[in-house]
């Protein structure tokens, strides 16, 4: 069982990060626990917001928050495998191949519009995030430990796009849906832009804004083991595999009410995800154990990815939120 030493020790912890984190970003402060929470639990995130509601740079300061290796790849349609892994070079003097070593070889990767790349490139980073390598002429090089993928997309540009395919979808830890700040925060984003003059004046703005790594590794080791220890009553464990199970129609019969909406549901990979997530939540909260409700706020960013919704759902413009908040109102809370 957690002590409350520990819950103390990783709250101030977390309350540094995200007052890091706000000398940049106003606002945003789900974006921003959510980033945090799949750094802890070890797992990649999908950003999807419109341009503008400072996604790089969120992933940018997270990054330097913690001092670890970031590299960003912007994704292109004519992007190849090559330029995200690296290849192999021939070398005239030695007359032999070497690796030269693509910038996939980071802690942190900002995959930037992920969903303009074409399929060889969606395979490539498939292996990196699943297997955390990748595979160069006939040998695999591991990639830096901790590895983080943090992807964003576009929702409103759909020419020059392509759909991430369901198995690379159900890598990613979370989904997270980034929306416009409130007019008082953006106001507050208004008067902290750069100045028109140039130079050292420059660095007045909050984009600018040196960060302190505060989040080191042994810190983040130490959340780690305290999310860890966080108490899951079966009862709970029971309730997380329920809301699962819940997602999948597996009969004719089950295709009535909120399920004639809902083609494929998530895999047992949704149900670690969202065991591991309710235990961070819990942690943030000051809590040694997890309740109903942490279930309940991490089931949208874990399932809202998984779910494949049908044709009869886009017709009546039902989203994956919707389907999910109806399944979470029929499933039994313990």
């Amino acid at each position: 069982m957690v002590q409350k030493d520990d819950l103390d020790r990783c709250a101030s912890i977390i309350a540094a990060c995200k007052k890091e984190m706000a000398l940049r970003i106003v606002g945003q402060n789900e974006m921003i626990e959510g980033l945090l929470v799949s750094l802890i639990a070890g797992g990649h995130i999908l950003l999807e917001g419109v341009p503008g509601l400072a996604k790089t740079l969120a992933v940018k300061s997270l990054a330097e928050i913690t001092g670890l290796e970031f590299k960003r790849i912007q994704f292109t349609p004519d992007l190849l495998p090559a330029d995200l892994t690296g290849t192999l070079i021939w070398e005239q003097a030695n007359s032999r191949f070497s690796v030269r070593r693509g910038p996939v070889f980071a802690n942190v990767i900002l995959a930037d519009e992920i969903n303009r790349a074409p399929a060889k490139v969606q395979s490539a980073l498939l292996e990196a995030m699943e297997e955390k390598q990748v595979t160069i002429g006939e040998k695999s090089y591991s990639l830096p430990d901790p590895f983080f993928v943090l992807a964003t997309e576009n929702p409103i540009e759909h020419e020059g796009t392509y759909s991430l395919p369901e198995a690379e979808l159900d890598r990613f830890l979370m989904k997270l849906l980034i929306v416009y700040p409130q007019p008082i925060e953006e106001l507050e984003i208004v008067k902290n832009s750069p100045p028109l003059s140039f130079g050292p004046s420059e660095g007045s703005s909050g984009r600018n804004v040196p960060l302190s790594p505060v989040l080191t590794a042994d810190k983040l080791n130490s959340l780690r083991n305290t999310a860890d220890s966080v108490h899951v009553d079966d009862e709970i464990s029971k309730y997380i595999v329920s809301v699962v199970t819940a997602t999948r129609p597996v009969s004719a019969k089950s295709k009535e009410g909120v399920y004639r909406y809902v083609s494929f549901g998530a895999s047992p990979r949704a149900s670690i995800a969202l065991y591991k997530c309710c235990r961070i939540l819990a942690m943030f909260d000051g809590r040694s154990f997890v309740n109903p409700e942490d279930v309940k706020t991490a089931a949208l960013p874990v399932l809202r990815h998984r779910i494949v919704l049908t044709y009869e759902a886009e017709a009546e413009d039902m989203d994956t939120d919707t389907v999910i908040a109806r399944i979470l109102s029929h499933v039994p809370v313990p």
